[in-house]
């Protein structure tokens, strides 16, 4: 997929004080989605970013795009995204959970929410007092590729030094994670809709900008039950409600 690479947009503020929010790894859950939604109405954010993977395994791919589109939130393409908006599923040749289910979402979207996918560029910058941030779904040009946010501080200063990153924020994991690096915060505010951290939820991260920074990991309750019901009643495989139930793989 390295060569689905779009322009990122930047995004310039200039308030003294900004409320962001960051979420990641929507895949198709309504219910977490929905959720999510009600509980920012009550966060006085300024803007919402979605780091990609909007669609892939959950039961209402439509939907969630449709409730992003209305709330006009911004977002980059995720890997999952890329492989039902340009057919990289069909094309791939292989075989297991996440093909079948990026193949069926694909059936499931009209021309215009594949449109939509086609059109969401690899990741994006915001400027602000505080300095850069720069988000996107893996990698700052790849969304099938992951950092590795373990990686010791040297290796990652290069990187934060090649992206002019004062916060770094991406996603891709499904677990809510938070770093500083010299003088870099690095976020991953998990999942939405496949949570991994072994605790059922929508992951939600919120980036409090001035002069200094403040993150805050939240995890917002749903109707996880609902969410798997649905998986089992369209046939898709039933891991994926398992994982919804549990908030880990195998459990």
């Amino acid at each position: 997929m390295k060569n689905v690479v779009f322009e990122a947009p930047h995004v310039a503020y200039s308030e003294s004080t900004l409320r962001l929010a960051f979420l990641s790894d929507i895949h198709g859950n309504i219910q977490a989605l929905s959720a999510v939604q009600r509980f920012l109405e009550h966060q006085e954010v300024e803007s919402v970013f979605i780091l990609g993977d909007l669609v892939g395994y959950g039961a209402s791919p439509g939907a969630v795009i449709d409730l992003i589109e209305r709330e006009e939130w911004v977002c980059s393409l995720g890997s999952s995204d890329a492989r039902v908006a340009f057919g990289f599923a069909e094309r791939s040749g292989r075989s297991g959970v996440a093909e079948e289910t990026l193949q069926w979402t694909r059936t499931m979207l009209t021309p215009e929410q594949l449109d939509f996918l086609r059109r969401l560029p690899a990741g994006g910058r915001v400027m602000t007092k505080a300095g850069r941030v720069r988000y996107f779904h893996g990698s700052p040009h790849d969304p099938d590729a992951r950092l590795d946010l373990l990686a010791d501080d040297r290796q990652l200063q290069n990187i934060i030094d090649n992206l002019g990153a004062k916060i770094l924020v991406c996603g891709g994991t499904h677990v809510p994670f938070f770093r500083k690096v010299g003088d870099t915060f690095i976020v991953d505010p998990g999942s939405v809709g496949l949570s991994l951290n072994s605790e059922p939820g929508a992951d939600v991260a919120i980036v409090d900008i001035d002069r200094d920074v403040k993150v805050s990991l939240h995890k917002i309750p749903y109707d996880f039950h609902a969410a798997a019901f649905d998986i089992v009643a369209w046939n898709l495989p039933p891991v994926i409600a398992d994982v919804i139930r549990s908030g880990r793989m195998g459990g």
